[in-house]
C-alpha cells in the first residue's frame, strides 16, 4: 500500500513539472517576441523577466486546485487579497504578460497543446505585425521648433519646402514679450541628412534662433 502511495505520488510530482517547465519554456519563447520587437524608450527589464516566469504561478495554481471546488474558491480569495501596484502604461505590455499567464493555465490543466499552439500563432502573429509595421502611421515624424524675431520676420518657408516632405504649423505663441515668436512645426523628412540640413539652414537665417528637431514615434513614451 505504501509503495502504491509513492508511485502515485511520484507520477503526479512528474506531471507537475513537465507542466511547470512546459509552462516556463514557452513563456520565455514569449518574452523572447517581447524582446524582439519591442519599439519604445521604456523598456523594463523586470516586465520580461515577470513574462519568462510568470506563467509558472498560475500552472502551479491550476495544478494544486485540480477538480476541488473548495481549493479553488480559497485560491481565489487568498488573491483578492493582493493587490498589484504596478502601472503598465502600454497596452502591448499586458498582452504579452497576459499571453503568458494564458500558457500558465493552459499547462497547469494539462492542456499542452492548446498551449503550445497558442504560443506559436502568438509569437507569430506578433512577429508578423512588427515586421510589416502593421497600424503605423508616420504622416509627421518630427517637430520642429524655433524662435523667430518680430521685428524681422525672416523668410523660412522655402527652407521646410525644400527640406520637409510634409509640415504643418502646431503652435505659434509670442515669447520674450512680444519679441520673439515661437514656432512649432510637425515635419515629416526622409532622412538623416536632410534633418541636419534643415536644421542647418534655418540656424543660418538670420533672425531665428533656438533650432531644435526631436524625432518621435507614435508608440514612443517619453
Amino acid at each position: 500500500m505504501q509503495s502504491l502511495w509513492f508511485s502515485l505520488q511520484s507520477s503526479e510530482l512528474r506531471r507537475a513539472v513537465v507542466a511547470m517547465l512546459l509552462a516556463f519554456g514557452l513563456a520565455q519563447a514569449i518574452a523572447g517576441v517581447y524582446v524582439l520587437t519591442f519599439r519604445g524608450l521604456s523598456y523594463s527589464k523586470s516586465v520580461v523577466q515577470g513574462m519568462a516566469v510568470g506563467a509558472v504561478v498560475p500552472c502551479m495554481l491550476m495544478l494544486a486546485i485540480g477538480q476541488n471546488l473548495a481549493a479553488g474558491l480559497g485560491v481565489a480569495g487568498g488573491l483578492a487579497l493582493i493587490r498589484f501596484r504596478t502601472s503598465l502604461r502600454d497596452p502591448r505590455d499586458i498582452l504579452f504578460i497576459f499571453a503568458a499567464l494564458g500558457v500558465g493555465i493552459a499547462c497547469g490543466t494539462h492542456a499542452y497543446g492548446v498551449a503550445i499552439a497558442g504560443t506559436v500563432v502568438f509569437t507569430a502573429a506578433t512577429g508578423l505585425l512588427s515586421i510589416i509595421g502593421y497600424g503605423s502611421r508616420r504622416e509627421f515624424d518630427g517637430l520642429l521648433r524655433f524662435s523667430v524675431s518680430a521685428e524681422e520676420r525672416p523668410a523660412f518657408e522655402p527652407v521646410l519646402k525644400s527640406s520637409c516632405r510634409t509640415f504643418a504649423l502646431v503652435t505659434l505663441r509670442e515669447a520674450a514679450q512680444g519679441e520673439q515668436l515661437e514656432h512649432a512645426y510637425q515635419v515629416s523628412v526622409d532622412s538623416d541628412d536632410q534633418r541636419a540640413l534643415l536644421v542647418e539652414q534655418l540656424r543660418k537665417i538670420p533672425g531665428i534662433s533656438d533650432v531644435s528637431l526631436l524625432m518621435q514615434e507614435p508608440s514612443f513614451d517619453l
